[in-house]
């Protein structure tokens, strides 16, 4: 399963992240059985959404040092996408 994550994580968060979901029941136990949670992970911050799922444990949650830095990359990688995005907005012509 792990290979396939990392496969579709190749193509894309969003698509990693929803094959997850309806695969297996790591989304559900990681965000306590909600759907909005996951659901808003998915539209604003797919990379540290999919990498707290990856990382949670049972009865632990993320805890340590490894897991924490994994689920903090995918939030500078998700803020760092938005940051671009916002200082280029001035090169487009349109």
């Amino acid at each position: 399963m792990c290979c396939i994550i990392s496969l579709l994580l190749l193509i894309g968060p969003r698509v990693a992240f929803i094959a997850t979901w309806l695969f297996s029941d790591r989304v559900t136990r990681a965000f306590s059985g909600s759907v909005i949670e996951p659901v808003l992970g998915v539209i604003f911050l797919p990379f540290t959404s999919l990498f707290y799922v990856l990382v949670w444990q049972p009865e632990v949650g993320v805890q340590g040092v490894v897991p924490t830095a994994l689920v903090a990359l995918g939030l500078i990688i998700d803020l760092g996408g938005y940051i671009s995005g916002f200082m280029n907005r001035g090169r487009v012509k349109g």
